[in-house]
């Protein structure tokens, strides 16, 4: 009786990479990508591709062709509304609309429970590629979509090693040091900082250029407090712990606005002004930041360059349109500073006003 014929061995983008010595994202540019690759790295994987047989994943080929015209977006459950999120998200809406592609929002968990609404959607062939954001350290899903070549770039950097696809971020520790730099020109010389707790990412990168500009201006070390979550009631917490200090500093620079807004809170409480007795500086220029009574400096993020720089990338991968010319795959953006009365100090008229 005849033996059925043998199988064929699968190759697949890992066996590729691991047969020319490379990352697979460094195959995956090879074959979407290929001016941002080495001219010798990618004749050698070229030639691993023709050697071993290689086809790209039918699934992710068939995005390409199929052209559903819709970019997937995960709007991840939360308790809180994101407002800067909700920003980026129109920013997105309008650069894909003005690009002929719509975006389909979908829901899923964080880290690995949320990969299967990620497949679901592939399977369906609902969607071209895929934009992400709410990256976090240990993210799983950059490397799930680069994996199966599927085309994708996010808002937030992957906070790991090895970086997988192409993204858009604000430099946060920039935003911080022009922070830190305004609260000195002002006079300030014990300049505190509220952040989250290490290992967030994106606190860890705001706290960094709190710390620099701090030690480039001579300050020497300065206090700080970590708040439990990113809400209004654990940055007032935060705040009580920093102005109870024998010494409390005169100026607060925060992780974010939420943050900040707490801190402001604390100063009405103790009879304090923002900006005359403790200056505050906040980061996202949330709405509520230039409500009369808040008037809250802070650090604002270009989100409508961030959301047309996005989608870019991920219609490069997809080949609707020719690259941009030297776009790079990271790009990191600097927010600009928005001051605001809880930094500046009071005019002496006000202050005879106000004893």
């Amino acid at each position: 009786m005849a033996q059925p014929p043998e199988q064929p061995r699968t190759v697949t983008l890992t066996s590729v990479a691991a047969a020319a010595g490379v990352s697979r994202q460094t195959v995956s540019n090879v074959l979407n990508a290929p001016d941002r690759v080495r001219a010798a790295t990618r004749e050698k994987v070229e030639a691993v591709i023709r050697e071993l047989g290689y086809r790209p994943n039918r699934l992710a080929r068939s995005l390409r062709t199929r052209a559903s015209r819709m970019l997937g977006y995960c709007v991840q459950p939360r308790g809180d509304g994101n407002v800067v999120l909700d920003r980026f998200l129109h920013a997105v809406t309008e650069s894909a609309a003005e690009r002929g592609y719509h975006v389909l929002l979908f829901s899923a968990p964080p880290g690995d429970a949320g990969l299967p609404a990620y497949a679901d959607l592939l399977a369906q062939q609902t969607v071209d590629g895929f934009v992400l954001s709410d990256t976090f350290m240990g993210d799983p899903r950059q490397e799930w979509l680069a994996e199966r070549d599927v085309p994708f770039a996010a808002f937030g950097r992957s906070w790991s090693e090895p970086e997988h696809g192409g993204w858009v971020d604000v430099d946060g520790a920039a935003g911080t040091r022009d922070a830190v730099d305004h609260l000195h020109e002002q006079g300030h010389r014990r300049i505190g900082f509220i952040g989250w707790r290490p290992g967030s990412g994106v606190g860890d990168d705001r706290r960094a250029g709190w710390e620099r500009a701090c030690a480039a201006h001579g300050l020497g070390p300065q206090p700080s407090a970590a708040a439990e979550n990113n809400e209004v009631r654990d940055g007032a917490a935060a705040a009580r712990r920093l102005l109870d200090l024998p010494e409390p500093p005169t100026a607060l620079v925060c992780v974010s606005d939420m943050i900040a807004i707490g801190c402001l809170g604390v100063l009405a409480e103790r009879g304090l002004r923002p900006g005359r007795d403790v200056a505050v500086v906040g980061f996202d220029d949330l709405p509520a930041a230039a409500l009369p009574g808040i008037d809250l400096t802070t650090l604002s993020q270009p989100l409508g360059e961030i959301g047309r720089e996005v989608v870019g990338l991920v219609l490069d991968q997809l080949g609707d349109r020719a690259p941009a010319p030297g776009r790079p795959p990271h790009r990191v953006l600097r927010p600009s500073l928005v001051v605001r009365a809880s930094s500046t100090p009071f005019p002496r008229s006000q202050e005879a006003r106000n004893p």
